[in-house]
């Protein structure tokens, strides 16, 4: 931890990548003693709902301490409604799958370096001339599996604000399956796509933009910091 984090309301927007817009979006995170609550939640315009709840510890480390994630909806296929307990190692899914309501539960060994609802977070954090590394992540599809996040950086891109010109570091995000199915799953097309992420550096480094995949199979979403626009008065 390089950077603590701290009170937040933000506004996003979520978009396709050829720009057409599909949900708003805030992101709040509080303070309550020595935890942060950070939530990432999206209306869409067809009605559905993203929301993801992460709760983490930032002493010498974050320590992700639970995370909930729901998603539900037309914009969906497979609806699902995620929690896991880093601290006692238990995982439950809720899904759709033929019309009926399933739940699996699991108790999982987690790894420290979990960072369900952390990724942000961690590459605010990372320094840009860091060598490349790797997180570990929970996906829920819908059976709950540990696979491994490989993060390189890609340099460095241009981009404006009101005319000024920043440069953002550009991150990419490669899932490791690993195991059978980490050879499998090349050869039956469902590799998950890589996820793209771009940080603003400098003494307060800042999330800028992210483009990837809401879930397996998905088609690559865009994710914005918006600003408020308003109202011309009569």
């Amino acid at each position: 931890m390089r950077y603590k984090e701290g009170t937040v309301h933000g506004f996003l927007a979520l978009r396709t990548v050829e720009g057409k817009l599909l949900a708003s979006g805030d992101l709040i995170q509080t303070i309550h003693g020595d935890r942060l609550v950070c939530e990432a939640v999206f209306h869409f315009q067809d009605g559905s709902l993203d929301d993801e709840v992460t709760e983490f510890s930032q002493r010498t480390h974050f320590r992700l301490l639970k995370y909930h994630h729901v998603q539900k909806g037309p914009a969906f296929p497979h609806p699902m409604d995620v929690a896991i307990d880093a601290r006692s190692g238990n995982v439950e899914v809720r899904y759709t799958e033929d019309g009926k309501d399933r739940v699996e539960k699991q108790y999982l060994g987690l790894p420290p370096d979990l960072a369900n609802g952390l990724m942000l977070i961690i590459l605010k954090n990372v320094r840009p001339d860091a060598p490349d590394f790797k997180l570990s992540y929970l996906a829920a599809t819908p059976k709950p599996r540990l696979v491994k996040l490989a993060i390189t950086s890609h340099g460095e891109e241009t981009f404006t604000t009101a005319g000024a010109t920043q440069r953002a570091t550009h991150y990419v995000v490669k899932v490791e399956l690993g195991g059978i199915a980490g050879v499998v799953v090349p050869l039956i097309g469902k590799q998950p796509q890589d996820v793209h992420v771009w940080i603003l550096g400098g003494k307060a480094p800042a999330f800028v933009k992210m483009e990837g995949p809401f879930y397996p199979e998905a088609p690559m979403w865009r994710v914005e910091l918006m600003s408020p626009s308003w109202k011309q008065s009569e």
